[in-house]
Order: structure tokens, then sequence, then C-alpha cells
């Protein structure tokens, strides 16, 4: 599972931090998280095809999370797009599908679904599920859970045991089917080990803190939390909506994930060394997300690799406030 952070900044885009992005490669899938202004450049910097982008989900309707769906998707069609795309996000999403559908003048030769959805299994494949749940924020927020079907491991010694010949009937078995040796009758449970649990990555979207998110987060290997204030600011926080890095990091601890990654930084801070260190104090395997910042979360562990694509020092950014 590869996750690349495209933007990582909260209202307003700054010159290292564009607005909310994430994409997510799964097995054969490339799935895209949140679509704000400026997403298909930032595809293009990240050397990643928005030709290849299988689904999208949005968290919610906020302009730092959509305005750039209209440009990606007609560049989708100019470029010859064929295949269906499947846009998913809380109520509203069809309208705004519409709307884009219906902006300017274009065309596309591929059809556009949308899915409105609020809570439950979103996606379902051989490989993987998705599900969501509806998380705090001041309009309707859907937050995440990506989590791989891992099968049980195969006990090969068991089957040729049992008489399985060596052969298709193994891979039968391991995908769930019975198979018939010599008129007997092998049953998957008789040469598989105990259920495995799979790898699993949680996006908060923008939310206050909530129990809801602590359930859909347990155990996961990710969780990508927003962190739009520092503690200090918790007033502004509850005002907004939004989280400080010291309650997604509580948010963590309770959740039992292995890493925590903060995101969606208010461009009022020109340092994020406040909200690492504020998290990092009750949580402690927490990193912030740097716009390019790439995740592998592999077989026997999760690598961070912060790239560095776009640079300025911090004497260029603009204090922005909310």
């Amino acid at each position: 599972m590869e996750i690349t952070f495209l933007g990582t900044s909260s209202a307003v885009p700054t010159k290292t931090r564009n607005h909310a992005g994430i994409i997510l490669k799964y097995f054969k899938d490339t799935m895209l998280f949140d679509c704000g202004e400026g997403t298909q450049r930032q595809l293009a910097y990240a050397k990643i095809s928005p030709m290849k982008i299988d689904k999208i989900f949005i968290s919610h309707l906020h302009g730092d999370h959509i305005l750039g769906l209209a440009g990606l998707i007609q560049s989708m069609g100019f470029r010859g797009r064929t295949a269906d795309l499947d846009i998913y996000g809380p109520k509203g999403v069809e309208r705004l599908i519409y709307t884009i559908s219906n902006y300017g003048y274009y065309q596309i030769n591929f059809q556009i679904i949308p899915h409105e959805i609020d809570e439950g299994t979103v996606v379902e494949t051989d490989e993987y599920i998705i599900k969501s749940i509806l998380a705090e924020h001041n309009i309707d927020n859907i937050s995440y859970s990506i989590y791989e079907k891992k099968k049980p491991r195969f006990l090969r010694e068991k089957a040729i045991e049992l008489g399985v010949p060596v052969g298709p009937a193994f891979g039968k078995l391991h995908r769930g089917e019975e198979v018939e040796v010599d008129g007997k009758i092998i049953k998957p449970e008789q040469v598989l080990g105990p259920p495995r649990e799979g790898k699993k990555v949680c996006y908060s979207g923008d939310t206050r803190p909530c129990e809801k998110l602590i359930e859909l987060a347990k155990g996961s290997d990710v969780l990508i939390h927003e962190a739009t204030y520092e503690e200090a600011d918790k007033d502004k926080a509850i005002e907004h909506c939004h989280s400080t890095s010291k309650e997604a990091a509580e948010i963590a601890k309770k959740a039992d994930v292995k890493l925590l990654v903060l995101t969606h930084i208010s461009t009022r801070y020109t340092t994020d060394i406040n909200i690492k260190n504020e998290a990092k104090e009750v949580f402690e395997n927490t990193v912030v997300a740097n716009d390019f910042t790439e995740i592998n979360v592999g077989k026997d562990k999760t690598t961070i690799n912060f790239k560095n694509i776009l640079t300025v020092s911090n004497d260029d950014e603009d204090n922005n406030d909310e």
C-alpha cells in the first residue's frame, strides 16, 4: 500500500503546502482522497498519471477539498479517458458532479458515477474493504478506512497429508473453494490457518475528535488525521470544528494505531515544530506530512520518504489566518 500526499494545507494554500489531496495505491487500484485546487499539478510533480485514478473519495464539500475536481475531470477528458470514474462522498456529491459536468465547454467520453454515502461499507472487492463514518464537522464529513482482506495462511503440508495433489487444487482451497480428492470433499477450513489481520489505513477528513472515528481507526497501520491547530489555539479548533495536534494524538492512542500522520496544517504557523512536538508528547510515533511525503505500508514495516520537491524559506511564506 503506497500513500502520496499531494496537499497538506488547510483552507488556504501556501508556497509549500497545497490544498488537500492524497493518493493511495492499493493492489491494482489508484484512489484519490479529496481533490483541492491544484491537485492535477501536484500529480504532475509526483509523476502520477491522473488517467490511472480509478476512484475518487471526497471527505466533505468545502472548497479546499473539492475545487480541483472540475479541472481534473476536464483534463481526463482532454487526454482521452474512456474508463468510468466513480466518485464517492457525502450528500451533495451528485449535484456537485452535475454542476461540474455543465461547467464551461468541454467534452468527455467516459461516465462519471457519483455515490452519495454516509456510514457503512463503501466499496468491497476481493482484496479490500472501504468503510465510512460521519465524523464531527460543521458540514457532513466522511472519514474513511481502507482494510486489506488478508487470506489465512495455506497449510501446504496439511493439504498434502489429506491427499490433495500439488497444483490448481491448492489455489482453489486458498480462495475458499472446496475440492474433491478421490471422492472425498476437502474443505478450505481443513487446510487454512487462523484469520490474519490485513493492513489498514484510516483518513479523518476534517473533524473534531469523536468516538466513531476511534472505532473506525482501531488497529490501523496508519491514521491520517487533520491537525489544523496547535493546542494554544484549541478555542479556534472548537469554533471551526477542527482538531489540534494533541487531540489527533489522543485519537491515535485510543485507537491503538501504529503510525499517526498529521496533515491539514493551518497557514497561521510558519513551522510545524509545535504541531509535531505536542502530538509526540501523547503519541510518540507521529509525523507531520509535507506535500509529496510518501508512505509505504509494507508487509513487515512502514517506511516514510519526506520528498522535498518544492522548497521555499519560511521567510517567504504568507502568514495567512483561517
